[in-house]
């Protein structure tokens, strides 16, 4: 059990440090066409109707102006964001050493100060009419780079808004995007829900928020109303090199918008994402060959969503349901932590991890300049892996949200936004001790992206 409350730790700080995602909102677009940032979003970076159908039909208005060739040579699709910003960080409960002992003390912690967030370079577009691409070089706060996106999309193949195919390193077609959440704190800058995995579980690989090495077919209506997308990539968790080689996953994406009177356009949708993750690799001297990983086993992730306004209100609600192979989430006799290979028995009483998890997050646009936010997370877990020997509540997560974002500016040239925000969040049963694990974050920055 003392291994358990050190794993649950360490994935929650980890969880922490890398919490704050890039977001893909690109006023190069604004300047090629002429419009200001709040013709494509409802409050920057989240998209409006209008900047679904743009982004949908590969970044275009279709009309003269897409294609390359007709924009003024002087024009450069880059985009620049970075959040300068004062944080606080406090978590209630952490290991301490005391009197040279090793982890035999637990203090609660708490850091403050200023700092920096880690920058985005955007840069996308199209590379002819109907040919769209988006690159995404990013990096952490220290200047540690990473390609978050890089793909090019052949886009209305034969003439059918239906027949969309892209490839490379993309988001998921998931309509509440993390990518243009509004939220940038610690805790609260990314949908715990959407990277939850279960206690003492390895499982990285069905992480929805994650974007992910693969092809993707997408579809939609003309109107957009109606979309559809099947993706195919690798069980690699958006990673390069092949490091779990021959393991594939799948997401498949159904929405429906309608009217409902005067109150706005509302859209509903269902998902799917099944996939399979190795357990073990074959070795040499003892370490781990790259690329020769085996013991593939199953995971899956389902459920539903709804984007529903009421005048200035929009509410997001998004469920899910999850669950892993106990092989993921079992750690076997003499080893310090899971998984159990595919080639090893699971002990008796092994059982999939589940859990049901949902959030909710409305947003008031008080007018163009200011949004007003609140999100609610909610995950329970269903099923432990092992029966009777965790808790019944162990790694249940509660995070709450609020905040808002004033837009002093708002031009085709550069976004520019004063962000407030307070998080929390509770994990049952995941301290030191046994009791509750909560942390919480102040995060006050200017925003902004060139």
């Amino acid at each position: 059990m003392v291994s358990l409350r050190r794993n649950l730790l360490r994935s929650a700080i980890f969880l922490l440090a890398l919490s704050v995602p890039p977001a893909h909102a690109i006023p190069a677009f604004a300047r090629k066409y002429g419009l200001r940032c709040s013709a494509c979003h409802v409050a920057w970076p989240v998209l409006n109707d209008f900047g679904w159908r743009f982004k949908d039909n590969g970044y275009q208005l279709m009309n003269d102006r897409d294609a390359p060739i007709w924009q003024h040579p002087s024009y450069w699709p880059v985009t620049f964001r970075i959040t300068p910003n004062w944080h606080l960080e406090k978590t209630n409960k952490v290991s301490v050493d005391v009197g040279g002992g090793v982890n035999n003390g637990q203090v609660g912690t708490t850091q403050h100060g200023f700092d920096l967030s880690g920058l985005d370079i955007l840069t996308g577009g199209t590379l002819e009419k109907n040919i769209s691409f988006l690159l995404t070089p990013s990096s952490d706060n220290t200047g540690a780079f990473h390609f978050e996106s890089a793909w090019v999309r052949l886009d209305n193949l034969f003439h059918s808004p239906w027949l969309n195919f892209r490839f490379g390193k993309f988001e998921l077609d998931n309509f509440i995007s993390e990518k243009r959440t509004l939220t940038l704190s610690a805790v609260g800058g990314i949908y715990q829900l959407y990277h939850f995995v279960p206690p003492n579980d390895v499982n990285t690989f069905g992480q929805i928020g994650d974007n992910q090495l693969g092809l993707e077919w997408q579809g939609h209506s003309f109107n957009d109303r109606t979309r559809l997308s099947a993706a195919l990539f690798s069980s690699n968790d958006g990673n390069v090199n092949l490091q779990n080689a021959n393991a594939y996953s799948g997401f498949l994406h159904i929405s429906e918008a309608f009217d409902l009177g005067g109150l706005g356009q509302q859209r509903v949708g269902a998902y799917y994402f099944i996939g399979q993750a190795p357990t073990y690799s074959l070795t040499s001297a003892g370490v781990p060959i790259p690329g020769s990983s085996l013991g593939n086993k199953s995971f899956n992730r389902e459920g539903f969503w709804g984007d529903f306004f009421i005048y200035k209100f929009e509410v997001p609600v998004y469920f899910q349901h999850g669950s892993d192979n106990p092989h993921f989430a079992i750690t076997p006799p003499g080893a310090t932590s899971p998984p159990t290979p595919a080639n090893v028995p699971l002990p008796p009483g092994a059982r999939a991890p589940t859990w049901n998890g949902v959030f909710i997050e409305p947003r008031f646009v008080v007018n163009p300049q200011l949004v007003l936010f609140h999100r609610t997370e909610i995950v329970r877990m269903s099923q432990q892996a092992l029966h009777g020997f965790f808790p019944s509540n162990l790694g249940d997560l509660n995070v709450y949200t609020l905040g808002y974002r004033w837009y002093p500016i708002m031009t085709s040239r550069v976004g520019f936004a004063f962000h407030n925000e307070y998080s929390r969040i509770m994990q049952r049963s995941a301290a030191p001790d046994s009791t509750d694990l909560t942390s919480s974050s102040i995060f006050v920055g200017f925003d902004f992206a060139f």
